[in-house]
């Protein structure tokens, strides 16, 4: 505000009513709400040029990715020199993190360039395009989905072959839930995805309020992207439908009646994601953050804001089913924000089927999921050994909810990473304050061995991790 005196001081009675707009101006940004102000971040250095100049793949873009030390008034100031606007702050808790829009005939080295000349900026980056994961690969489909038996699951009626499929099984589900107890109770597991079916008989009772933050509107709905006008009428022959992510749609025709191949398209696979955790920690709370549409397209600023959202309304986990094509000094900010929090981070490893360092899984702070078989062997399409994987999970045939009170089979890393995540959750119903990162990673290392190095510890154990954890918190229990 000193800063705003001494310019009103100056102006002259002539050109007061223009530097009152000017001043106006340095303040007049969309705040994200609901964010609060704790200690500060670490900071982070000023990007490297090198991906721009070396061909590092980053395509033009009119939206940058800013910190400011001197905050949003600071920003406002540069921007006036540049001809740039902010358009919205990523909610951070230093409140130093904004995104801003440049002319889009300037080149991303000279935007780059330029900001970083601002009194104040310490790093600059595109606001890059992001995706949910992916894979071609999709198997033949597995009995266990023509299994209709209703049965109870805490609190609601579900195919019994969500319940009994093989996946679940592998990874001892139902024994760690009826011998230790654990069902996720207590915890929050946070989905940034594509949204979550608020109507969905299966989950509604455990989800909590989350956001949208592809229309900047509470909620994170996945239904948001549904087009009416795209409904047709299939029979009960109808074979199942691709979807989005590659994955196969199984509809239940006995309750839905009014959807075709196209309305698959308009959802993603946040509600799939969403009920592998829940087929896992049954009882966990679950938080929508919707930063992605329907095609599984988002942007960087929309992951930023959900983690720290995520942090900062209590989540404890955080499933991340998706990659950055390019690294990112911000992301890993937000996620050493989270982790000194105490919030735990799980991604997929990426489906490209090689060696390769994708984004967030990559980071030294989030746990990286591969994907195995129904028979534990390696998934074709899993990428491995990169920075090494921490551990994987079934990630083939994964059966699971999905919009309209539906369900789906899915193959794709971004289904293993949720089966881990909901493990977290088991492990932070005892003592949730004390697990870290560093403690989960240790207790999921207690998996099913496999001769596949470069597929981390093994494939994940639900019986193993949680009881792992009880063992290092003195309960006197010991693995058999």
């Amino acid at each position: 505000m000193k800063s705003s005196k001494n310019l009103v001081t100056k102006c002259s009675r002539s050109k007061a009513a223009v530097c009152i707009a000017l001043i106006a101006a340095m303040f007049a940004v969309y705040e994200q709400p609901g964010f609060a102000v704790t200690a500060s971040a670490p900071k982070t250095n000023a990007q490297l040029l090198g991906g721009l100049l070396g061909g590092g793949g980053l395509l033009p873009s009119s939206r940058y990715i800013v910190r400011d030390t001197r905050g949003l008034l600071g920003l406002n100031l540069t921007c006036l020199v540049f001809g740039c606007k902010v358009v919205e702050g990523i909610g951070d808790p230093d409140g130093q993190l904004y995104v801003v829009q440049v002319a889009t005939l300037l080149s991303p080295l000279v935007c780059i360039t330029q900001l970083l000349s601002g009194a104040g900026i310490t790093n600059v980056e595109p606001d890059q395009a992001v995706s949910t994961q992916g894979t071609n690969t999709v198997g033949s489909l597995p009995p266990y989905i023509s299994d209709r038996t209703p049965v109870s699951y805490y609190g609601a009626t579900v195919w019994d072959g969500y319940v009994e499929q093989t996946p679940n099984e592998i990874i001892n589900t139902e024994y760690t839930q009826s011998t230790i107890g654990a069902t996720g109770s207590g915890v929050t597991v946070a989905l940034i995805d594509t949204g979550v079916d608020p109507n969905n008989t299966i989950l509604q009772s455990h989800l909590v309020n989350g956001y949208d933050f592809t229309r900047n509107k509470t909620g994170g709905s996945e239904m948001a992207d549904v087009n009416q006008s795209t409904v047709g009428v299939v029979d009960g022959n109808a074979e199942p439908a691709q979807v989005n992510q590659s994955t196969v749609g199984v509809v239940d025709q006995s309750t839905v009646g009014v959807v075709d191949n196209s309305q698959y398209s308009a959802f993603g696979h946040g509600t799939m994601t969403a009920g592998i955790v829940h087929l896992v920690a049954p009882q966990a709370k679950l938080m929508p953050l919707k930063s992605f549409n329907a095609a599984g397209q988002g942007l960087a600023s929309d992951v930023l804001r959900a983690i720290y959202y995520a942090v900062n309304h209590g989540a404890k986990v955080i499933n991340m089913s998706f990659d950055f094509t390019s690294p990112s000094q911000e992301l890993a900010t937000a996620i050493n924000y989270a982790t000194l929090r105490g919030v735990i981070c799980v991604a997929s490893a990426g489906n490209d089927g090689k060696i390769e360092a994708v984004y967030p899984a990559s980071l030294p702070n989030v746990i990286d999921v591969a994907s195995t078989s129904l028979n534990n062997s390696p998934s074709a399409f899993s990428n491995y050994g990169a920075p090494p994987v921490w551990l994987s999970a079934p990630g083939e045939a994964v059966m699971t909810t999905y919009p309209g009170n539906t369900y789906a089979v899915g193959w794709g890393t971004s289904f293993s990473a949720p089966l881990v995540s909901g493990t977290v959750a088991l492990m932070a119903q005892t003592n949730s304050l004390r697990l870290t990162k560093s403690s989960a990673a240790s207790s999921l290392s207690h998996a099913q061995p496999i001769p596949y190095s470069q597929f981390g510890y093994g494939v994940l154990d639900t019986y193993q991790a949680v009881k792992a954890w009880q063992n290092s918190q003195g309960l006197g229990l010991t693995l058999p």
